[in-house]
């Protein structure tokens, strides 16, 4: 990136300060109020500064921020931008990127991340943590490492994403999701996964009340379900739990293995008990249906 300005402890205020400004570097900077200070921006590399006020990019290009921090007031910060890179940062105002290509954010923290990383493409999170719902819905191309999540309705419709690591206290997490692939991960939340497609856990423990229903092809291979009744409704599975199962309830084809199961709900008239297979290794025997 090439640098024509330099700007260190400067002090901005007023909408558009800044406004289709290209090829700067910009540290130690404030902020202030006014709209917009960053719109439409170009070749911009941000550090320890700050934001305090609303829309600070938008329509921008080719961004890096490090160690800066968008306060409360910075909100819908970093929407219809593309290539951007955030690292050690705390950003504290919600909504922030929306419809935006070529994300990477390290060591990133969201203390209000309500409605934050919407309709996204490209994303990679490194070490990030967020507290707010409906992180991530409708995004896609997502890599996610490390990640802690406090908030429910996570990943609502999001496409082709990777997590690994991951801590999340989220209800409804993965609905309507697609080619989702979750490794050595805890969740915690109820009503986990309906309704996705492609939908795979890979040594996780998972708490979960009605969790994993209405799913098109949920694998899950060497996980642990604690407390997790009424699962599987009406989805296909191909499912190896180490541990128990609390309940089983209609599952609709595939097989489901586990050290213990406690009870199974399968009704004819309401699913085809002949499509599911389920292996109960503390009994030692296959139950296919049980009234």
């Amino acid at each position: 990136m090439q640098h024509q300005t330099e700007y260190t402890q400067e002090f901005f205020t007023g909408e558009r300060a800044l406004f289709q400004a290209q090829n700067l570097r910009i540290s130690n900077t404030i902020f202030a109020d006014g709209e917009s200070p960053l719109k439409e921006s170009r070749n911009i590399e941000l550090s320890s500064s700050l934001f305090k006020w609303k829309y600070p990019l938008w329509y921008a290009n080719n961004i890096i921020m490090k160690n800066c921090t968008l306060f409360e007031m910075a909100r819908a910060g970093v929407w219809y931008t593309n290539h951007i890179s955030v690292e050690q940062s705390i950003i504290e105002a919600p909504k922030s990127f929306r419809r935006c290509h070529d994300v990477i954010l390290k060591q990133v923290n969201f203390p209000n991340a309500k409605e934050t990383l919407w309709n996204c493409d490209r994303v990679k999170l490194d070490q990030v943590t967020a507290t707010g719902d409906y992180f991530a819905m409708n995004s896609q191309n997502m890599v996610i490492h490390d990640f802690q999540l406090v908030g429910n309705y996570s990943f609502d419709g999001v496409k082709n994403v990777e997590i690994h690591r991951a801590h999340l206290l989220s209800k409804d997490a993965f609905w309507n999701s697609e080619n989702v692939t979750v490794y050595d991960s805890f969740i915690f939340g109820e009503y986990l996964g309906w309704n996705a497609k492609n939908l795979t856990f890979i040594n996780c423990v998972i708490e979960s009340l009605q969790g994993m229903c209405y799913i098109d092809h949920l694998v899950m291979k060497n996980c642990k379900l604690l407390n997790t009744t009424y699962a599987f409704e009406y989805s296909t599975v191909n499912v190896d739990i180490n541990g128990k199962i609390d309940s089983i309830f209609h599952p609709t084809e595939g097989v489901i293995c586990a050290d213990d199961i406690t009870k199974i709900e399968i009704e004819n008239d309401k699913v085809q008990a002949n499509q599911v297979k389920i292996i109960c290794k503390s009994a030692l025997k296959e139950v296919v249906c049980r009234e």
